[in-house]
């Protein structure tokens, strides 16, 4: 964040200046900028794409409802400059190599990137409509430990505003214990502009969570997942999963390429299987 930005969110973190409208405008108009900076540096974003981004600019308006303080405007730039990295990996389609293809067509590609490192794209179709995926993944996030058996649990630890949240996730060892259990810490943010929502995250600190005893504490981020209705079929949705992954431990590129691909391909047919689940009657 630039210097003139950290003085704004600090200065509104105090109690007699949060009223001081005049001063929290300046500080989302400094975050926006700073946005559109990062923005900037990628090529023409496809429409998509620039649907979300639009989103973006009402920061300024949902900072304007509420007085955060400083490390709650840290938290919230974090999750956007998460999802603004991400839809520029996205963008850019050259050099992707495909790592597997299954049988129905769900497809993971990876690339390698100078200040990332192997980030790995699922691209799949589902059979439900985008407010069943979005519900699923964003409204019942913690309930994914109960369809996903590579996730323990997930817990939302803070949330801040309508969007962002801070999450703990505990990731199962994998099958003979080649990886073992690793936990992240992470802020995510949903943005939803017309047919496109975007989750986007990344690891952060934070305080009330250290490291957790018998895990690792890995890395991820930038990650998001974009849904979008299929085309001319809006009872599918296509969903496209960039994961960015460091799981720290020495363990051979090998195995972890491996590991992140068949990840990709199991919350898949997890993901599908959850979905498809009858819908218990209302009473």
């Amino acid at each position: 964040m630039l210097p003139a930005t950290s003085k704004l969110c600090a200065a509104i973190s105090y109690r007699h200046l949060r009223n001081m409208t005049g001063l929290r405008r300046k500080a989302a108009v400094a975050i926006s900028q700073e946005l559109s900076r990062l923005a900037s540096h990628s090529p023409g974003p496809s429409t998509w794409i620039h649907q979300v981004r639009r989103r973006s600019s009402l920061l300024s308006s949902r900072l304007e409802e509420k007085p955060f303080s400083e490390m709650e405007m840290s938290y919230i730039k974090q999750g956007e400059e998460a999802l603004q990295k991400s839809l520029r990996i996205l963008e850019d389609q050259n050099d992707w190599k495909t790592e597997t293809v299954a049988g129905n067509g769900d497809k993971v590609l990876s690339k390698v990137l100078p200040d990332v490192g192997k980030v790995f794209r699922l691209e799949v179709v589902v059979d439900q409509p985008l407010d069943t995926v979005y519900g699923e993944l964003v409204d019942n996030m913690e309930q994914m430990g109960d369809w996903n058996p590579n996730v323990k649990e997930v817990k939302i630890l803070e949330k801040i505003g309508k969007d962002t949240v801070i999450t703990h996730e505990k990731a199962a060892a994998t099958p003979g214990n080649i990886v073992g259990p690793r936990d992240f810490v992470s802020v995510r943010c949903s943005r939803r502009r017309g047919s496109t929502c975007v989750l986007a995250g990344m690891s952060t600190t934070y305080g009330a969570m250290p490291e957790q005893e018998g895990f690792i504490r890995a890395e991820n981020g930038p990650t998001c997942m974009v849904l979008r209705p299929l085309p001319g079929s809006p009872s599918q949705t296509r969903l496209t999963w960039l994961l960015s992954i460091d799981l720290k431990g020495w363990l051979p590129k090998s195995i972890i390429n491996q590991v992140l691909s068949q990840t990709q391909v199991d919350f898949a047919k997890h993901l599908r299987q959850r979905l498809a689940r009858p819908v218990p009657a209302a009473c």
